[in-house]
């Protein structure tokens, strides 16, 4: 039985849900990319379902751990040992792997962020979640509008002679741009790398701004997969990038890792997974605005068969006593409105 016990760790985020199991020997037994498409509860699920079919049912998680955007609503139903945020969670994979990594770039499908580690300790990070120029999202709608697949961009980039220089700090000014330098006859290749650079250049002089970049870089997230950006970053800081085998699931990996950390082998703590046939269960999610004074708050509230698991959003708290029946439950609304009126 020792050998199949492993650690979860699951980082849902806005565009992709990755899901790593964790075995004690420190092994990535499994790692699981999934498109979230609006769907962050419907996609744990899934993603459950498809661990257990590689797994079997004889398995045993002994801990978890959830990251990313919607890492509050993966822990609530999934039973989630430790909740961190995506800085740490990158951190602590990279770090896992590489204990003398300094500086970590993370783009992923719409946000991206730097994460400077010093002695393994994170001492300093920025994220952009504005503009979209800096992000796999942009990259994916341009290989679109070109035909040709993503998974190719990288690989053309790299077969360029004379990259064009394309304005990159703006998605809309950058796409003008491409079009403007195909119109005047620029190859392909070279219109694929001069977008890599300006990508690269929008990265660095807006998340990486006033950054002090050390090697070893370790280089993360979805777009890490793309050889031509790779390259651009090498060319504009002059230093080699390292792109770690999990790369695309570094979040979900850190999760685990803190999972591991917090649970282990301890006879004392034993973990809240809810098991493997939670892909199964009933969920659902509602939300409804608190009457109570005037601030308004939206409570977000998840209940698996009529029962409440966790609710959030509320400022003062009163909501996230889950003993506390929701609007609507034996006259509750009425007394809220009272309240509010």
């Amino acid at each position: 039985m020792g050998d199949d016990k492993y650690f979860l760790g699951v980082d849902v985020g806005s565009v992709s849900t990755n899901i790593v199991l964790l075995g004690q020997d420190n092994t990535v037994k499994e790692a699981l990319y999934l498109r979230t498409q609006g769907r962050p509860m419907q996609i744990i699920q899934e993603g459950i379902r498809l661990l257990r079919s590689k797994i079997g049912k004889s398995a045993e998680i002994i801990g978890v751990g959830t990251t990313g955007s919607a890492r509050q609503l993966a822990a609530t139903l999934l039973g989630a040992d430790v909740i961190k945020n995506e800085i740490t969670a990158h951190a602590v994979a990279a770090s896992r792997v590489n204990p003398q990594v300094q500086t970590i770039l993370e783009i992923g499908g719409q946000d991206s962020k730097i994460i400077i580690l010093r002695d393994g300790v994170v001492s300093d990070f920025a994220m952009n979640t504005v503009c979209a120029a800096g992000t796999g999202s942009f990259l994916d709608q341009q290989a679109s509008r070109l035909g040709i697949k993503i998974e190719e961009f990288g690989h053309l980039a790299l077969e360029a002679k004379n990259p064009v220089r394309i304005a990159g700090r703006c998605s809309v000014f950058a796409e003008s741009d491409m079009i403007h330098k195909q119109q005047l006859g620029h190859s392909l290749p070279d219109i694929l790398a001069g977008l890599c650079q300006a990508m690269v250049r929008n990265y660095l002089n807006n998340v990486g701004k006033n950054k002090e970049i050390r090697g070893p870089i370790f280089f993360q997230g979805g777009v890490a997969a793309n050889p031509g950006i790779c390259k651009a970053f090498e060319e504009e800081l002059g230093q080699s990038i390292i792109v770690p085998e999990n790369y695309n699931v570094m979040g979900a990996l850190g999760a685990a890792y803190l999972a591991q950390e917090k649970v282990g082998l301890r006879q004392d703590i034993r973990t809240q997974f809810r098991g493997l046939n939670l892909g199964d269960t009933q969920f659902q999610a509602k939300s409804f605005d608190c009457k109570g004074c005037a601030n308004r708050c939206e409570v977000v509230e998840i209940t698996q068969d009529g029962k409440s698991l966790a609710r959030w959003g509320d400022r003062c708290g009163k909501w996230s006593v889950i003993g506390v029946p929701s609007p609507g439950t034996r006259g509750e609304e009425s007394k809220e409105e009272q309240r509010g009126a």
